[in-house]
């Protein structure tokens, strides 16, 4: 039933974890620390009896006024004993003074809305006090256990993998089985129906392009729960009592004990949130929007290979709109697509974009645009900017196919693949040219401010300079799109 290697006890399959002796289950979590806060002195305030002149409105009782620091530690007899004096010496400075350790220790108040003497902030002279307390006396008695658990504890072995590894297993098999269904269907479309030759000009639009793109053989295979993304640390104040997700720890303290990623809730200390890979899997209940988030984060919220508004808008316009004269070009009314995006904002995958809603196509195409140029990141990256732009100066074309081709390795897995379904919709957008007037030139031109955008400003012969390599590449990446993507 299991096994033990370094006395980790290792499954081989989910049954057996799920009925796994009692004694033999591993340990996630690690209780040391919230042992050590549990023992750490509580704050004892120290009240001033006599009415002090001039006390500042944000100070109670445990204010004594302008005392001596032989007199404070009189005074704190305890350890957890505080009290709040006034600088003899400076005029208008406070210090708090506090009992740890048999030692009286005297700090530098600050108040600007909340008590603080370092970095946290508190509501209440108490919660500052105890939170003081709390970190010295871990600093004491875990020093160095807390200065070695970061570097001693393994990714593979964290809790959050544990917990999590099932899940995405899980994830996984169903994308994968939802892939191979919808490809069934389509095989089967494909034998029912014969297709007839049709000339280039006459040819009508796919009914489906998306699914046929997205069923492609080149994505088979991939994993998007796999794509690199960095997490979003930042600085939280833990409700309750929190644990580090790499190492299993408590997060001790009262307020700001740790890091939590805004994307996926990955809780750690700050130092072990150092150590985490750049795998970040967001989850829908922190990424609350669909327009305006950066591109990663959104497919791997969905796990879709590219985001589910590119899919939907695209499919949309090649069933109803490729023949339509100046598309992409003319755009649409601003309150029809602030309305489709709020759509999408509340119904994701659900949206209804469908003629009945959106009657006009160039609402649908004014959506997508939208979406692209509110990326945070666009999708030709920042860092990929000079490579493309690099490519489209290059004097011989071939040369500039390599280039490009080299500059495309470049983006990050997700980019990629939105930009090669996009520009494979463009370019067939472009075939019907004779209907839509729309060139490969005139597409370039109205995509290349959304999909580029310079790291740099500079005057007005460089953005002009700019322009025109942005412009050649979005050009070259429609009409040599199956020559510069994987097909």
């Amino acid at each position: 039933m299991y096994t033990y290697s370094k006395n980790r006890v290792v499954f081989s399959s989910e049954g057996q974890w799920r009925n796994r002796p009692p004694s033999r289950i591993p340990s996630l979590w690690k209780s040391y620390l919230y042992q050590l806060q549990q023992e750490a002195p509580i704050p004892k305030r120290i009240l001033c009896n006599r009415e002090v002149y001039a006390r500042p409105s944000h100070y109670g009782r445990e204010f004594h006024g302008k005392i001596s620091r032989e007199e404070a530690e009189r005074l704190l007899v305890e350890d957890g004993c505080y009290l709040v004096r006034e600088s003899q010496r400076a005029l208008g400075q406070y210090t708090l003074s506090m009992r740890f350790g048999g030692i009286t220790k005297n700090f530098k108040l600050y108040y600007d809305g909340k008590h603080y003497v370092g970095e946290k902030r508190f509501d209440t002279i108490q919660d500052l006090v105890a939170d003081g307390l709390i970190s010295m006396y871990l600093e004491v008695h875990a020093g160095d256990y807390i200065a070695t658990m970061c570097m001693e504890s393994k990714y593979e072995d964290s809790p959050y993998m544990t917990l999590n590894s099932y899940k995405r297993k899980i994830t996984r098999n169903r994308c994968r089985s939802t892939i191979r269904h919808a490809k069934d269907e389509v095989a089967l479309k494909k034998e029912v129906q014969k297709e007839e030759p049709y000339h280039e000009y006459d040819r009508p639009p796919i009914e489906s392009p998306t699914n046929d793109v997205f069923l492609h053989e080149d994505g088979d295979g991939i994993d998007v729960l796999q794509f690199e993304k960095l997490h979003v640390f930042k600085t939280n104040n833990f409700i309750g009592l929190p644990w580090c997700d790499f190492c299993g720890n408590f997060m001790w303290g009262l307020i700001a004990q740790g890091v939590k990623c805004e994307d996926c809730g990955f809780s750690a200390h700050k130092k072990c949130s150092e150590k985490v890979p750049n795998d970040c899997m967001p989850d829908l209940k922190y990424v609350k929007r669909v327009f305006g988030v950066d591109l990663i984060t959104l497919v791997k919220a969905h796990n879709t290979l590219r985001p589910f508004v590119v899919d939907l808008c695209i499919k949309e316009t090649e069933k109803r709109g490729v023949d339509v004269e100046g598309l992409y070009r003319v755009s649409g009314f601003s309150d029809e697509i602030e309305l489709c995006r709020m759509v999408f904002e509340r119904d994701c995958e659900c949206a209804d974009i469908s003629r009945n809603a959106f009657e006009d196509i160039n609402v649908i195409t004014g959506v997508l645009k939208l979406f692209f140029r509110l990326l945070p990141i666009p999708l030709i990256t920042y860092e990929a900017y000079n490579a493309f732009t690099n490519a489209a100066k290059k004097a011989a074309l071939c040369d500039k196919l390599e280039s490009l081709k080299e500059a495309l390795k470049t983006l990050p897995p997700a980019h990629y693949q939105t930009l090669k379904f996009l520009m494979a919709h463009l370019y067939r957008v472009a075939e019907r040219q004779k209907y839509n007037l729309m060139t490969p030139q005139n597409l370039s031109t109205v995509f290349c401010p959304t999909l580029l955008r310079c790291p740099e400003v500079g005057g007005v012969q460089d953005q002009l300079s700019a322009w025109h390599a942005e412009s050649t590449v979005i050009e070259m990446l429609i009409t040599h799109h199956r020559q510069l993507f994987d097909h």
